[in-house]
């Protein structure tokens, strides 16, 4: 019996300090994955307008990846320049001129959480989130008597949101 007091006094004195611990980052994260969700919009972002020299001659595809546009599509050529709708290169120069919608850099920053890949600086940020949030659900379990009607009523909510994140995975 002095093991379980001593698992669930851990359990419960490690939630509640890490909780406040990782209350700043979890606003953060919340913030950027509500951004995230918009990504496919204008929403809060500012046009920046870019001119550079790339290589000259390149195609279609070739100038969307290298001025990192997914899906550009030139709308006509004319006298070698490309048109499209973001902005003109012209293949025989290399000048191109476009403009780009961004978050501003702060929010930039931010949603870079959510996209940072093992070798990236947020990496082990992102690790040590990962393993917060699954040590909350965890130790969530010791928050209440096994016995009370608290507990029961819990267990309930998380299997349906269990079934229910299952379900939107799949959908």
């Amino acid at each position: 019996m002095a093991a379980i007091k001593d698992t669930k006094s851990f359990m419960r004195i490690t939630h509640r300090y890490l909780g406040f611990f990782m209350a700043g980052i979890m606003a953060v994260y919340a913030v950027s994955g509500i951004l995230l969700v918009y990504r496919d919009t204008d929403f809060l972002k500012q046009e920046k307008k870019i001119e550079k020299i790339l290589d000259k001659n390149l195609d279609e595809k070739a100038l969307g990846k290298e001025i990192k546009m997914k899906n550009l599509e030139v709308k006509k050529t004319e006298n070698g320049i490309l048109f499209f709708k973001e902005g003109t290169y012209n293949s025989v120069t290399g000048e191109a001129k476009y403009s780009k919608k961004e978050l501003p850099f702060v929010l930039n920053k931010m949603t870079q959480l959510h996209k940072a890949q093992s070798k990236d600086t947020l990496s082990p940020l992102n690790t040590f989130f990962g393993i917060s949030l699954f040590f909350f659900v965890i130790s969530s379990f010791w928050m209440f008597n096994v016995k009370s009607k608290a507990f029961r009523r819990g267990m309930y909510y998380a299997v349906a949101g269990l079934i229910l994140a299952i379900v939107l995975v799949f959908i």
